[in-house]
């Protein structure tokens, strides 16, 4: 049993790839989706029980809504002569054919013995436990770090405090384009050390 399910592990963290927003087709995932793979994000480990993720989710006129503040918050927080209109209309219709968006955030825990860093990495640990669900049930997914994502703004549009930190947009979609190749740089052999 133990070898049958790390196989089903294995296939499906090995399977998962970036969808690029423009790739999905524009099917809903329905809620009830999002919202388990949610529950496999919360699931994931932290120091101390401090759970330090916070999910906030777009869909519908809300994930339309969200572009909209997303081009302003860029165009208000830019220094006038390095700010382009052409990256206001791109993050203005930056959801593409996405079904859903997460901002995944690491939301500071209360216990200041809990070094950040390991606040960091639970926050990490939930997306990628997002992710790899979302894999195995044949969703497609964008972890996006690009536009106002680690910005001061979008924190404070969110309601953050100093010490939270927005970990990425996650858009979430149905695809019809075949998975790419994965690729890596370096193989696991030069990335590890047998002592």
């Amino acid at each position: 049993m133990s070898q049958q399910l790390f196989e089903q592990v294995s296939n499906v963290i090995n399977s998962r790839r970036t969808v690029s927003r423009a790739k999905m087709n524009g099917n809903a995932v329905p809620d009830e989706l999002i919202n388990k793979l949610l529950q496999l994000g919360n699931m994931a480990p932290n120091h101390g029980r401090t759970q330090p993720w916070q999910f906030f989710v777009y869909t519908g006129d809300a994930l339309a809504q969200f572009g909209k503040t997303h081009g302003a918050l860029y165009w208000k927080h830019t220094d006038p002569e390095k700010r382009m209109e052409a990256t206001v209309g791109k993050l203005e219709s930056g959801a593409g054919n996405a079904s859903h968006l997460v901002i995944a955030v690491m939301k500071r825990g209360a216990n200041p013995r809990i070094p950040v860093i390991e606040e960091i990495a639970a926050a990490s640990a939930a997306v990628q436990n997002i992710l790899i669900g979302a894999t195995a049930a044949g969703i497609a997914t964008f972890w996006s770090t690009g536009g106002m994502t680690h910005s001061p703004a979008l924190k404070s549009h969110l309601g953050l405090g100093d010490e939270d930190i927005v970990m990425g947009l996650l858009y979430f979609g149905y695809s019809d384009e075949p998975l790419a190749e994965a690729v890596r740089n370096m193989p696991i052999s030069e990335k590890v050390k047998w002592l």
